[in-house]
């Protein structure tokens, strides 16, 4: 086996690890990036961006089924479901493309192959012929992401039972489908298989869906996507999940209004896992190079994304921070311009979105009611409907409301949550108010235009600080 030199590598190619080679060849390093696969990692080509096509195609066929209320008759609509996930991955090989083209813009050297820690500042890389090349290196960050996690005894298939990995390329529209699962993506899925006309069925172990949002904004989602007949399931376990022929079948157990417990078949014609996503470091080497993981098996990182071991960092799902791809870009640049020697800032999480892609959106940044109440702060509540705010009246998207949470005593936002169809648009305002510490009276005293949507954001302002005037 030949053994060459490098300066920086970063292993993994996603939205962390694309984003840190860029960073570090900025400030004028040599980099080398090694990725198993396509460019852009799961986010690009097999998560975030080819579900939002997907979830477009769907909102794009709710619009045109009510165009009758904008003035429009368009007759009989058609679902081509095979040409809706074929644009899909059009969208996700565009992007990719665009990666090969900022890696060689920001002079980043691509080995495709599968990385190896070998101890000692070496990675071993192994192309798609076998042929084996080892590394020595500068410094390393690894960003090998995460994986779909699967149930205990259940077979995935990719026809019957899937991941989102094998559902963004599933060329049939499944009749009758159940979710595991009620976090994003599970509810993302959701709501494009419903809308197209299939019957679904989601089903959450924990007492709300969205367990991560505030439970008010979950609830209002969860009446929206009942009355469109989605059927839901809170406080539900899923057991014993079987395929026969194109068909699969599941026990159902949950708990009644009344408490007792409720137990029944289910069958139908597919079944989507998505109870979240283990990290990929098993068989990378991290023993080998001693690197240090969680009781969770996660990467161990300082505020800087350092690792135990010097000149070694890792970003991403990897380290079980927020596993959501902004974080993980985040992550990248921290880490490149610590490796760098330009370190400016640590790694904040205390205002991080979170972002919900279907209809209605849910968006929200920082607090939540019940961590304000768990952390014993005193806190006044601003909200209100997008009934109220003209923009969505007149673009027919009056549905939803925005919440806010200011301090009680000094009016500093505490936290914003949204729900509406606009909402991962609408909440970048508030992440900017949070990083600048701004108060609600701030947000009253800029300007905001007449009419949009981003007047909701100074209304609910408004009426947390007792000063509404158009609500």
């Amino acid at each position: 086996m030949s053994t060459e030199s490098r300066d920086l590598i970063v292993l993994g190619a996603g939205p962390g690890g694309y984003v840190a080679a860029i960073r570090a060849s900025q400030l004028g390093r040599k980099v080398t990036i090694i990725e198993r696969d396509a460019l852009g990692g799961i986010c690009l080509n097999w998560g975030c961006i080819p579900s939002k096509a997907l979830l477009r195609s769907a909102q794009l066929y709710h619009d045109m089924k009510h165009s009758a209320e904008f003035g429009f008759e368009t007759g009989g609509i058609r679902v081509d479901f095979p040409r809706i996930i074929a644009r899909s991955r059009e969208v996700a090989g565009k992007l990719s493309s665009g990666v090969t083209y900022l890696m060689k813009k920001n002079k980043v050297e691509v080995l495709p192959g599968t990385g190896t820690l070998e101890g000692g500042n070496t990675i071993s890389v192994v192309d798609s012929t076998g042929k084996s090349v080892s590394y020595t290196y500068r410094d390393i960050i690894i960003a090998t992401g995460a994986r779909p996690r699967m149930l205990p005894g259940v077979e995935l298939d990719g026809e019957v039972i899937h991941t989102y990995r094998t559902a963004l390329d599933y060329r049939r529209l499944p009749q009758k489908i159940m979710i595991i699962g009620a976090g994003a993506i599970g509810m993302e899925f959701a709501y494009f298989y419903n809308t197209l006309g299939a019957q679904v069925t989601v089903c959450e172990m924990l007492d709300q869906i969205l367990p991560l949002e505030d439970s008010e904004v979950a609830n209002a989602l969860q009446k929206t996507m009942q009355k469109n007949g989605m059927i839901i399931k809170t406080k539900t376990a899923v057991s014993e999940i079987k395929r026969s022929g194109k068909t699969v079948s599941a026990t159902v157990k949950s708990v009644g209004p009344d408490g007792a417990a409720i137990e029944e078949k289910w069958t139908g014609d597919a079944c989507l896992v998505a109870v979240g996503v283990m990290a990929n470091t098993e068989g990378i080497g991290l023993d080998k190079a001693g690197i240090e993981l969680s009781d969770r098996k996660y990467i161990k990182v300082d505020g800087f994304l350092r690792t135990n071991r010097e000149h070694h960092y890792a970003i991403g799902d990897v380290t079980g921070q927020i596993l959501l791809a902004h974080v993980a870009s985040h992550q990248g640049i921290i880490a490149a311009e610590a490796a760098c020697g330009q370190a400016k800032h640590p790694m904040r999480y205390d205002n991080i979105p979170s972002c919900t892609y279907c209809q209605p959106q849910v968006a929200s940044v920082g607090l939540s009611e019940k961590m304000c109440k768990e952390r014993g702060l005193k806190y006044r509540i601003g909200k209100v409907p997008f009934s109220a705010i003209g923009k969505a009246i007149a673009i027919g998207e009056q549905d939803g409301f925005i919440k806010v949470l200011i301090d009680d005593a000094v009016g500093e936002v505490l936290g914003v949550h949204i729900i509406h169809a606009e909402a991962t648009e609408l909440i970048a305002e508030a992440g900017i108010i949070r990083s600048h510490e701004g108060i609600a009276a701030s947000v009253l005293e800029t300007v905001h235009a007449h009419p949009t949507l981003s007047e909701s954001m100074a209304e609910a302002m408004a009426v947390a600080l007792g000063r509404p005037i158009n609500f």
